[in-house]
C-alpha cells in the first residue's frame, strides 16, 4: 500500500472486543496475566504482551508500529517530546570518554545538550562544519560515537549531504543520526539516503496540529545493540515514554499528515516567492527557492517538498520586534509546523539565554525573523506581513 493508505490502515495488535475503528486509549498502569510464565515472558521482553504503561502501553505501541510501517524500521521508540528522542538516542551511543560530532547550527536546546550537558557525563563535543564532509572526517577519530545532523537546521536553514556524511560514518563504522523533523517521513526516506538513526519531534507535523508533545527514535537496525539498548536501558531507567493519550492524538494525526505538510509546504514555498517582491525584507531564507544555495541538494534528498519553516531578514533587530508586535494573523508564539502560521525572533527567545559570542557562531542572526506556515490562505498571510511591514 501507499504510505498515505498505510497510515490509516495499520492493523491492531490484537482485535478489538468492540470493532474501534480508531485505536482506544488505553489509560491503564498495569495488565492482568493469565499465569507467570506469560508475565516473565513479557516483563524480559519475550512477548509483546504489555507489562508496565511506563514502558508498554497497547495505545503507544499501535502508534509505533504505524511509524514503523510508514518508515520501514526496524524499531520505533515513541517518547515525551522531541528532546527526549535526542536525549535518549545519543545517551544510548555514546559513554564517558565518546565524542559527537555535529555542527553549530543546531537548534538551541540541542546544542546546550551536546555542549554542556553531556559534557558533564564525559562526552565531548566535535563542531564542525557539516557541509565540508572532508573537514567532518578528519574530525573523526577511535572514540567518536555518532555524527548528529539537522536536515535543515533551524533557523538557519542549512543542508548537509547526507549520503556523503553516511559514507563517512560507515567507513569508520558509527552511525549516522539524523533530526527529521524538517521534513516529515512520509515523503522521504531517510534510510535510502543512509541515516541509521532518525530521531523526530512527533509535536510538530505528526501531532495534528500542535495537539500535544511527543518524540520519536526511528530505529533501522544498522547500529548494532542500538534497539536493544533503547528498549531494555534508556526507555526502563530513564522513564521518558510516550503517555496513551499523547499516542492517541499522534496516531489521528498521522492519518492526515501527509494532506496537511503537502499543503502546508505548498503554502511556504508561494509566500516565499511574495516575500521576495517586499522593499523591507532584505533576505528570504527558503530551501524550496530555486536561487537558495541548497535548492538543489534539498531537491536531491527530499524531493519536491521544501519544508513550511522560512525566514527573513529584516534591517535591525528594532524592525524585528516592531514587525513581530504588528502581526494580526500570524500568531506570536514559538512551536513548528501549527495549523496556524507562527512567528518569531529566534536570537530572543530560543537562544536569548546564549551569549552574543556563542549566537555569532552559530550563525543566529538579531536580524532574522522565523515564520512557521499554517494552512491559512496564502493571501491572508502575505496581507498581515505586508501591513505589518508597512506600518511607520
Amino acid at each position: 500500500m501507499k504510505k498515505q493508505t498505510e497510515a490509516i490502515h495499520t492493523a491492531y495488535q490484537l482485535p478489538d472486543a468492540y470493532g474501534a475503528l480508531s485505536m482506544p486509549v488505553y489509560h491503564s498502569v498495569a495488565y492482568e496475566f493469565k499465569n507467570a510464565a506469560e508475565m516473565a515472558d513479557a516483563f524480559c521482553g519475550r512477548s509483546d504482551m504489555p507489562d508496565y504503561s511506563r514502558v508498554t502501553n497497547p495505545t503507544v505501541t499501535y502508534f509505533e508500529n504505524r511509524v514503523k510501517a510508514l518508515t520501514g524500521a526496524e524499531n520505533v521508540i515513541a517518547l515525551s517530546s522531541g528532546m527526549a528522542a535526542i536525549s535518549n538516542a545519543l545517551m544510548a551511543v555514546s559513554g564517558a570518554g565518546k565524542n559527537i560530532i555535529s555542527s553549530c547550527h543546531m537548534f538551541g536546546n540541542t546544542f546546550s545538550l551536546i555542549s554542556n550537558t553531556l559534557l558533564r557525563f564525559g562526552v565531548t563535543s566535535k563542531l564542525c562544519n557539516l557541509t565540508d564532509v572532508e573537514m567532518v572526517e578528519r574530525m573523526v577519530d577511535a572514540d567518536t560515537c555518532c555524527i548528529y545532523v539537522e536536515i535543515i537546521t533551524n533557523p538557519q536553514m542549512e543542508v548537509a549531504d547526507l549520503r556523503a556524511l553516511s559514507q563517512v560514518t560507515k567507513r569508520y563504522n558509527i552511525p549516522l543520526i539524523a533530526d527529521t523533523t524538517m521534513i516529515p517521513f512520509s515523503e522521504f526516506s531517510a534510510r535510502d539516503l543512509g541515516v541509521d538513526i532518525e530521531v523526530v519531534s512527533s509535536t510538530k507535523y505528526l501531532s495534528g496540529g500542535a495537539t500535544s508533545i511527543g518524540g520519536l527514535v526511528i530505529d533501522y537496525g544498522t547500529c548494532e545493540g542500538f534497539g536493544k539498548r533503547m528498549k531494555t536501558e534508556m526507555l526502563h531507567n530513564f522513564g521518558a515514554y510516550m503517555t496513551p493519550q499523547v499516542a492517541y492524538m499522534h496516531t489521528l494525526g498521522s492519518e492526515t499528515l501527509s494532506v496537511r505538510y503537502r499543503q502546508q509546504s505548498s503554502n511556504a514555498l508561494e509566500l516565499a516567492k511574495l516575500l521576495c517582491t517586499l522593499p523591507s525584507v532584505c533576505k528570504v531564507n527558503y530551501v524550496g527557492l530555486k536561487d537558495n544555495s541548497y535548492h538543489d541538494l534539498a531537491k536531491k534528498q527530499f524531493g519536491e517538498t521544501a519544508g513550511a519553516m522560512l525566514t527573513i531578514e529584516l534591517e535591525s533587530c528594532s524592525a524585528c520586534f516592531n514587525f513581530i508586535n504588528r502581526l494580526k494573523l500570524i500568531r506570536r508564539a514559538t512551536n513548528l509546523f501549527d495549523n496556524r502560521s507562527l512567528a518569531i525572533h529566534p536570537a530572543s527567545t530560543i537562544f536569548g539565554n546564549f551569549t552574543q559570542q556563542q549566537r555569532d557562531s552559530m550563525d543566529v542572526l538579531d536580524t532574522t525573523v522565523r515564520i512557521s506556515v499554517g494552512l491559512e490562505a496564502v493571501e491572508d498571510l502575505f496581507d498581515d506581513i505586508r501591513q505589518a511591514l508597512e506600518q511607520e
